[in-house]
């Protein structure tokens, strides 16, 4: 639980994949309790296969629980999918830039789908590339880009249709170590300085230590096995402690 108001909430969720009622039903989320408070960056660990991923899709609309409940900013999000156009924006582990577009081309695609008039999605995607640092990059096609800049456009993208919620699926993972550490840091900053809400999912305790105000580490079927707030005081010798309590969780 958190002490602000609840942007997103898993009460009592499961989530089982196969024929309803099924003995051999593959069960990847368990009862599942969870809630993110507006303005929060949860970092969400885990193992592969612990179902990460499927709380990722039921939060954005793309599938829905067995059991229990997933509200969004007051929405069902896989029944009310429509009431959340703009609301939600997704960050993936690959850019997904469409190769026929341009960098400002690419911004401004949710801005079309949310059919934002011409001139001022142009000005909008214009301001996030200089923003995410691509000023005089606006008109190169993806392939002309490296893997980091192709991800900040991803990352422009995002927050140019003003979400309230962004939702990361590991979007660094494909970069090396050094482009990975300058996009986190400065997507954390991104993110506070517009007061979004983030779930970033990881396999990566030193990335959750870097990303997270709050991680929360899951073990298989998903359900939580440990739960702390991270301040962005907290010292060294504190973060290490934290990363052995999660090494001692994953390796449980």
């Amino acid at each position: 639980m958190t002490d602000t108001a609840a942007m997103i909430s898993l009460a009592n969720v499961s989530k089982s994949f196969g024929k309803r009622d099924a003995a051999a039903n593959f069960l990847a989320v368990d009862r599942l309790n969870l809630d993110v408070g507006e303005g929060q960056m949860l970092a969400l660990l885990g193992k592969t296969g612990c179902g990460k991923s499927t709380i990722f899709n039921m939060i954005a609309g793309l599938t829905e629980p067995t059991a229990g409940a997933v509200t969004v900013d007051g929405c069902n999000p896989f029944q009310d999918f429509n009431a959340l156009r703009g609301k939600i924006a997704i960050v993936f582990q690959n850019d997904r830039l469409l190769p026929w577009r341009t960098a400002l081309q690419n911004v401004e695609l949710g801005l079309e789908m949310l059919h934002v008039a011409r001139e001022q999605r142009r000005d909008t995607a214009m301001r996030w590339l200089a923003t995410l640092g691509l000023r005089g990059h606006e008109h190169d096609y993806p392939h002309a880009l490296s893997g980091g800049m192709r991800q900040r456009v991803s990352i422009a993208r995002a927050f140019a249709t003003d979400a309230n919620i962004l939702l990361c699926d590991e979007p660094f993972s494909a970069l090396d170590e050094m482009t990975g550490r300058a996009l986190r840091a400065e997507f954390v900053r991104l993110v506070k300085e517009n007061g979004k809400t983030a779930v970033f999912i990881t396999h990566s305790i030193n990335e959750a230590l870097e990303i997270g105000d709050r991680i929360v580490v899951l073990r298989r079927p998903a359900n939580i096995a440990f739960d702390l707030p991270l301040s962005k005081a907290a010292s060294d010798t504190e973060k290490e402690t934290i990363r052995g309590q999660i090494q001692s969780v994953l390796a449980a």
